[in-house]
């Protein structure tokens, strides 16, 4: 069960198997079924989740009623609303599994104590959150600079098989064009 997040956070930092053991001691497993949500908006986040397994979409409801999706969650990724995790302040999004999801789970609480036991995840996270920064501009220029097919495709390169794991409208929602202008695009790609 620890093996894919090991991995993941071991990318950046080496740790010893005691490290980890502590690491592993402030996780809680969760395994969570398709269609339920872990974040409402106004509800403060209370997590920090790494996928095991499934999918997850993060989205707000724009001024139009409209869900806009904001992140997709797939295995070996991390999810939260990490400005209401912080700041304990109410969240704007929702987070919902798309799939059955397994998942490992912590606390700000239990982060703290993480972060005081073995201080080599501070640098940890921080790359994460680097990262995170860094793929969120990529995403906000793409949206801006590129035409929609070339955001499509370019989501296709970044999540080769998530187009064959969640509904169209899901994908659309993430380009920030309609299902039926996503329809027409794909039709005039060429097959892959």
């Amino acid at each position: 069960m620890y093996s894919e997040i090991d991995k993941n956070v071991s990318k950046y930092v080496s740790f010893t198997k005691e490290e980890l053991s502590i690491f592993h001691s402030v996780l809680e497993i969760k395994t969570i079924s398709k269609k339920e949500y872990l974040l409402q908006e106004g509800d403060i986040c209370d997590f920090e989740a790494f996928v095991v397994k499934g999918c997850l979409r993060k989205f707000y409801i724009n001024e139009d009623g409209n869900e806009v999706i904001v992140q997709f969650a797939i295995e070996d990724s991390w999810i939260s609303d990490i400005a209401s995790f912080c700041d304990r302040k109410p969240s704007l999004f929702f987070i919902e599994t798309l799939e059955d999801c397994e998942l490992l789970i912590f606390t700000p609480k239990n982060k703290e104590a993480l972060l005081s036991q073995v201080p080599k995840f501070e640098r940890v996270f921080r790359i994460l959150v680097q990262r995170n920064l860094s793929v969120t501009q990529n995403r906000l220029v793409n949206t801006i600079v590129h035409t929609a097919p070339e955001r499509y495709l370019d989501f296709l390169e970044h999540y080769p098989t998530l187009s064959q794991r969640v509904a169209q409208h899901y994908i659309a929602s993430y380009l920030g064009i309609s299902a039926e202008f996503l329809s027409k695009v794909r039709k005039r790609l060429p097959k892959f």
